[in-house]
């Protein structure tokens, strides 16, 4: 095999940093480096394949045939090259640090407990958490950028092994102002007459709450307000009459204090899984299974 024609990580980084940063000077920018140097590495890539790699229509750069196969290549092969830099650095300092993800909910509500008593146990070890979206996530798990996730939706990939961890469901809740604050209970052809306060379309809870609505022919529901927080969409229903459709381990220690109320859908539950995730290749991970271990207690 001919190696000496491949083409560099340079011009790998310079058009995914175009194509993800919106042109050549915010690639600049990204990258550290002068406009001149981005133009010039994108020109030895396309010199390397012999085909135009991006064109400009109407003022902006786009991606031609070509690219997008490049741009596919470029991505896998550069995070791929981030996750074997990260294992070399951990092979030489040991594995002592895990890598953690979780969907927000479980950030904001389940994870600060489990993160305190693991410090306090394990206090060799540290976990190095965020927080992102299912389906990014769930990439992350795949290409070895994470050692381990938690999430409200079971990744489908090969190389991931799923185990689950809870059970939980979504609760219909209000303020206690609302109307139906007072052992309300509604059937679910009245859902459509409420007014909701959602989380937005790409978290999980939506994406569950909405493949369940599905199930019962219920296509839409009226939304007041969609927001990226289940914080904040609590304290929206203590100071405005609309209701929300949310995980139970989020709410169930306002409902119990009368802060927010429960409202029953007769005949109709929303059943919710919560899962551990992780790449079948990081199934001797020590700290992943101290972890572990703590989860399930």
């Amino acid at each position: 095999m001919e190696y000496k024609n491949l083409p560099d990580m340079a011009g790998w980084a310079a058009l995914r940093a175009v194509v993800e940063h919106g042109g050549v000077t915010e690639a600049a920018k990204k990258l550290k480096v002068g406009q001149p140097a981005i133009t010039k590495r994108l020109r030895a890539l396309e010199n390397c394949y012999g085909m135009a790699l991006v064109e400009r229509v109407g003022g902006r750069l786009r991606l031609t045939a070509a690219g997008e196969k490049v741009y596919a290549v470029a991505v896998a092969t550069l995070d791929r090259q981030w996750v074997l830099r990260e294992e070399l650095r951990r092979l030489e300092i040991g594995e002592t640090t895990l890598r953690l993800e979780t969907s927000f909910s479980i950030a904001e509500h389940l994870l600060p407990d489990y993160l305190l008593r693991f410090a306090k146990r394990f206090s060799k070890y540290k976990i190095d958490s965020r927080v992102g979206y299912n389906r990014k996530i769930q990439t992350h798990v795949a290409t070895g950028q994470v050692d381990l996730a938690l999430l409200e939706i079971a990744p489908d990939h090969p190389d991931i092994l799923v185990q689950k961890w809870k059970d939980d469901e979504l609760w219909l809740v209000c303020g206690p102002k609302h109307p139906l604050a007072q052992g309300g209970r509604v059937g679910i052809e009245h859902l459509s007459e409420l007014s909701y306060v959602l989380r937005e379309r790409r978290s999980a809870v939506r994406e569950t709450l909405e493949e369940a609505l599905r199930a019962v022919g219920i296509s839409k529901l009226p939304v007041a307000l969609e927001v990226g927080s289940t914080d904040a969409i609590m304290e929206i229903l203590m100071r405005e009459p609309h209701v929300s459709l949310l995980p139970r381990f989020v709410v169930a220690d306002r409902v119990a204090r009368g802060r927010l109320a429960r409202i029953e859908i007769s005949n109709f539950r929303i059943p919710v899984q919560l899962w551990i995730a992780r790449h079948r290749s990081k199934l001797d991970h020590p700290v992943a299974e101290a972890f572990i271990k703590l989860l399930r207690e």
